[in-house]
């Protein structure tokens, strides 16, 4: 039994997460925190599930790996760099450590179609769009978005007149804007161009409760593998585009089809 302190149990990512490891063999809630609780609570916990925000996020990593425990942080805003500066702490602590920008399973095929198309389009832009809630700007599935597109090419993306304020946030090179809007749960759009065309890949999110558990439990049982640092639920599908991982073992999702999502290609 894998004893689990959730920090951010009452956000509306926690609450949802919190579903599913009441439910999920194998696990076990020993604490549920709020962003200002002491870190002191998290003790006694073998697993340590991190749903705050982006200022809180950080610490919350660093109690746990100081008291050896591993970590699921589903906190948007980790860049890779973010990550970097942790990671010698999580690996000198011997600890896992699993960042997860978003668990909905169609974002992460979505992001990785863009990643395998980046290749073949000098230009790339990403615009994503949250409620007006989202504390951070542009969202963790971005950023992590234009990273991987920027690792699959061999050079940045063509993004002129970048200086100009209204052409968005670079990420590794990728313009990317963000829309914080209410009516709306989350969309991202991935905009590759090339002489005469152009691909987008959309994903929309319309039920997050039935959107992220799949990917929750994939993460949950994720969380108990080998040491390290890993980033991303691409690591643990294989989606078969030669960019993510092996699947985890001994992880079925029951679902015939993901609820809640809605994914889309286009072309024009």
């Amino acid at each position: 039994m894998t004893l689990v302190a959730l920090v951010g149990g009452s956000g509306k990512l926690g609450r949802i997460i919190r579903d599913v490891v009441a439910k999920e063999p194998g696990f076990e809630l020993h604490a549920v925190l709020g962003s200002a609780s002491a870190m002191s609570e998290l003790d006694g916990a073998d697993l340590v599930i991190d749903a705050t925000h982006p200022e809180v996020s950080e610490r919350v990593v660093r109690a746990a790996t100081e008291r050896g425990m591993d970590l699921l942080v589903a906190t948007s805003g980790w860049s890779a760099e973010r990550v970097a500066a942790v990671r010698p702490l999580i690996e000198a602590a011997g600890t896992r450590a699993v960042f997860i920008p978003n668990f909905s399973l169609g974002s992460v095929i979505g992001s990785a179609i863009a990643a395998a198309a980046a290749p073949f389009f000098e230009f790339a832009e990403i615009v994503e769009a949250h409620r007006d809630t989202k504390v951070d700007s542009p969202s963790g599935t971005a950023v992590r978005t234009a990273e991987l597109i920027a690792a699959r090419r061999e050079g940045p993306v063509s993004a002129p007149h970048v200086d100009q304020r209204a052409r968005g946030q670079q990420v590794a090179s990728v313009p990317v804007h963000s829309l914080r809007r209410p009516g709306v749960i989350a969309q991202q759009q991935a905009i590759l161009s090339g002489p005469g065309e152009t691909l987008t890949i959309v994903h929309d999110t319309s039920d997050p409760a039935a959107a992220y558990a799949p990917g929750i439990r994939l993460a949950l049982a994720a969380s108990r593998g080998a040491r390290g640092v890993l980033v991303g639920l691409e690591n643990f599908l294989d989606i078969g585009l030669g960019a993510a991982g092996s699947s985890a073992p001994g992880v079925g999702l029951d679902e015939g089809g993901v609820t809640g999502q809605v994914g889309r290609a286009t072309s024009a």
